[in-house]
Parts: structure tokens; sequence; C-alpha cells
């Protein structure tokens, strides 16, 4: 009984190596070029907490701002928030996010941009009356 209980705890042991194994930045990026929706969702989430990789991360995030999942586009938009001023190449990416056809995404996109670029759009001077 003993030698089995130990061989089941080994083979689960052997099972497991590698399960906490982080994936490298250029895996992850690989991983959002996935045609599975489960591992490009699992990817966008993980890089967000990687702002030392930014130069690499940023490019990947706007691209997948395009991707056809609703749950991608959306991590990309949050993402590209959670890098601020790192990811002002992203601006005109987010922008055209702002009219995606998903509503979370359109939201996170607003948000990613006032996390980019904090200060308020510059207001128009009022018209006046008689001015043309």
């Amino acid at each position: 009984m003993r030698a089995t209980l130990r061989s089941l705890v080994l083979l689960g042991l052997l099972t497991c190596v590698g399960c906490s194994r982080t994936k490298s930045t250029d895996e992850l990026i690989n991983d959002l070029k996935s045609g599975e929706e489960r591992e490009r969702v699992t990817a966008v989430r993980l890089m967000q907490q990687r702002k030392a990789d930014a130069a690499q991360i940023v490019p990947a995030f706007i691209a997948a701002l395009k991707d056809k999942e609703p749950d991608v586009r959306w991590g990309a938009a949050v993402g590209l928030g959670y890098f601020g001023d790192q990811a002002k190449d992203a601006v005109p990416a987010l922008q055209a996010a702002q009219r995606d056809r998903d509503a979370r995404v359109r939201e996170a996109a607003g948000v990613a941009l006032a996390r980019i670029d904090p200060s308020p759009a510059p207001k128009k001077a009022p018209r006046t009356a008689g001015a043309k």
C-alpha cells in the first residue's frame, strides 16, 4: 500500500513538473497569435503585468485590438492602460477601439487613453454671438 501511495505521489509530481513554469514574454506574444481563444485571452492577461517588457508588449497589444474575440480586444485595451505613457504609440489604435462593436472594449479604450495621457483635452473657446 505504501509503495502504491508513493508511486501515485511521484506520478503526480512528475505530471506537474513545468506546471509552475512561467512563460517568457516572447512565448506569450506567440500565444497571442494562437488560433485558440483561451490561449490568447490568457496571454493578454499575463502580459499586462510585464511593464519592463513594454517595448515588446505594446505593439502586440495594438495588434490584439483587432482580434476577432472581444475578450482579447478588451484585455489588450485594459493592458495598454496599465502601461500608461509607455503606450503612447497605441493612442490611434485605442481611439479606433472607442468605436468597437463591444461596449466593454469601447469603455476600456477610453480608460486606457485617460491613463496614457491624463491631461484633459484642451477646451475650445466658446463661440460668441455674431462671430463667424
